[in-house]
């Protein structure tokens, strides 16, 4: 397989066997979807995601990953979800903390989609780690990207991690919860990201700057969205 260009995986070309997700479909989902969010993705970009769909697929009949297999709902809830944490996070973001990463989102999406963007992705159950780690090798992401099978305990300089612009997570969405303990991997002025649902509340919390709030719909199904970001203040 060819190195990925800087320029965003122009060169990109899909492995060759087959998965369960039509590529041409999902890539033009995936180019009118990325579009709407106003993020829109090259025709390379949204192949490569489209393998990593298929690719999430087929590891998903051996081992739990996810239960969204439907082509439509692949392609709005895990990948273009992941793709509008790119409207909550500052421009100048170059390092990204995903915490409890499961099987790739939003990390794996927003590392194709911004190439200049290093990404750390962390879980603690090993097989999820292993199809991150899968995933990262097949679309030459390393040493930009890594995956971790680690536990979050808000020590990282024990856990060998270093500070980062900005940190999200699928897995926690209440944000003080998350704020706790997202606060020691971030830099001072870092953004923490809460991806939440359509009802959720945009609650100040001590030590943080009062959240940018972000309410959206998911192009494909619909479905609404909360992003909430904020910045730390200490």
């Amino acid at each position: 397989m060819p190195a990925a260009s800087p320029s965003g995986f122009r060169e990109f070309q899909p492995v060759g066997f087959a998965v369960p997700v039509e590529k041409p479909a999902i890539s033009g989902m995936l180019l009118e979807g990325s579009r709407a969010l106003g993020e829109p993705l090259s025709q390379a970009q949204a192949d490569a995601l489209s393998w990593l769909a298929g690719e999430l697929g087929r590891w998903s009949a051996r081992i739990n990953l996810t239960a969204i297999l439907d082509p439509i709902e692949m392609a709005d809830k895990h990948i273009l979800d992941s793709l509008s944490v790119l409207r909550a996070i500052e421009p100048d973001t170059t390092t990204l903390l995903d915490a409890g990463a499961g099987a790739g989102f939003p990390g794996l999406p927003l590392a194709i989609a911004r190439p200049d963007l290093a990404l750390t992705l962390v879980d603690a159950v090993a097989k999820k780690v292993g199809f991150l780690k899968h995933a990262i090798a097949q679309l030459q992401l390393a040493p930009r990207v890594r995956a971790i099978h680690l536990k979050l305990q808000g020590n990282p300089r024990a856990e060998g991690l270093g500070s980062f612009d900005a940190a999200v997570s699928r897995a926690l969405t209440e944000p003080a919860r998350w704020a706790a303990l997202a606060a020691p991997y971030l830099r001072p002025g870092g953004t923490l990201v809460v991806m939440a649902g359509s009802e959720a509340q945009a609650l100040e919390l001590p030590g943080w700057d009062r959240p940018r709030v972000e309410r959206l719909r998911l192009p494909l199904t619909g479905d609404g969205r909360t992003l909430l970001s904020y910045r730390k203040t200490a």
